[in-house]
């Protein structure tokens, strides 16, 4: 039997184990530039199967928190090579996770004070995080977007090309491609965000087109089985919703099916709340999003994330349902998560007021089994 435990290969990528560190936004990145902290904070948690980074923009335009990490610059391009190198002298396998936020942002964090990008000029509702001119953070809403112009969205999908390639020269194992949680690829997919009446809005093929030619750039550049994608079909973070979510992700799953790629990463109901949440007069059916995909002759990775805890996460492999499952709240308190899980060992509370910007503080300070005895 299958254990959560166990080592698999996920596309070209080896794993130790089944359990991943999902991206976790902390903000310990000023001037988008990963520091020493960083280095430290993944270093510890490399006993995972695969960490995937934090969101890491590809260009300024697609930045829309303070102080995380990118892949824009050169700058940042050499720190995450300390990253990586110190997760790989651990045994580790890291990936980086894409990110373009679209209308999730502020006209302080764009350049030139602009208004972000969507696929349609709808506001997205939320809050996110800057930092003010005397350095104080704090949380304000998003900011009213444009909608793209037609002939700008390949040079975004170029950007999610050269991203990748960044990645790699960064010393990155492979890359995640965010197309969930209400951000940019999300919001394309989405009919609570588009309302194009061009090739990128209306059908549910015109809606993955965005997508799918993100997937087919990254892989395009880096080889397919180094490629994932984090999808979340029924989440309503950041004002992000669907009239039937289960016509266009069927649609897109057949569609990556036929991409061979490392894996596929879904977030079930509502990203860090109800796993069955589903969007209103909608109903979605996850093991028939992933049976289509199967069908379809899919053979990547399957990770499920969302609240899972020891014995979920043990019954959801062990029953075959996911090949993985990724954790963040765990990981985030439990450098050596993947040590307590197989022992059963008690597991550190996560401080919740640490989780966004600061220090060490909650970021690097959490004991391990060995330092707590």
């Amino acid at each position: 039997m299958t254990t959560l435990f166990d080592p698999m290969k996920i596309g070209d990528i080896d794993v130790a184990n089944r359990l991943a560190m999902a991206p976790l936004t902390r903000n310990r990145s000023p001037k988008a530039v990963p520091n020493d902290l960083n280095v430290t904070y993944y270093e510890q948690r490399a006993t995972a199967g695969l960490i995937i980074t934090e969101g890491t923009p590809i260009t300024h335009q697609g930045q829309g928190y303070a102080d995380v990490p990118g892949l824009y610059l050169q700058q940042a391009i050499d720190g995450w090579k300390k990253v990586t190198d110190a997760v790989h002298a651990k045994g580790g396998k890291i990936v980086t996770q894409l990110w373009h936020v679209g209308r999730v942002s502020h006209v302080s964090l764009q350049p030139n004070g602009a208004a972000p990008v969507a696929p349609s000029a709808i506001p997205a509702g939320g809050k996110t995080y800057i930092i003010n001119p005397d350095g104080t953070g704090e949380f304000v809403e998003t900011s009213a977007p444009r909608a793209l112009e037609a002939s700008e969205i390949p040079g975004i999908v170029d950007d999610f090309r050269k991203a990748a390639r960044a990645a790699m020269d960064a010393g990155f194992d492979g890359v995640e491609i965010h197309a969930a949680n209400g951000y940019l690829i999300d919001q394309f997919l989405k009919t609570g965000a588009n309302q194009r009446t061009d090739d990128y809005g209306g059908s549910v093929e015109n809606r993955a087109r965005f997508l799918l030619e993100v997937v087919d750039a990254v892989s395009g550049e880096i080889g397919a089985g180094r490629t994932g994608i984090r999808l979340s079909p029924t989440t309503p973070a950041n004002g992000i919703s669907d009239d039937d979510p289960q016509a266009i992700f069927d649609y897109v799953a057949a569609q990556l099916a036929t991409r061979d790629l490392s894996f596929i990463h879904v977030i079930e109901g509502a990203t860090g709340g109800d796993r069955s949440f589903q969007y209103e007069g909608t109903s979605f059916d996850y093991d028939a999003f992933k049976a289509t995909y199967r069908n379809a002759g899919g053979k990547a990775g399957w990770m499920v994330n969302n609240g899972y805890d020891r014995d979920t996460a043990m019954q959801a492999v062990e029953s075959g349902r996911a090949d993985m499952v990724s954790f963040g709240r765990l990981f985030i308190a439990n450098p050596d998560l993947v040590e307590r899980l197989e022992t059963g060992a008690a597991l550190n509370d996560p401080d919740g007021s640490t989780f966004y910007g600061g220090g060490a503080k909650g970021y690097t300070d959490y004991p391990a089994l060995d330092a707590a005895a």
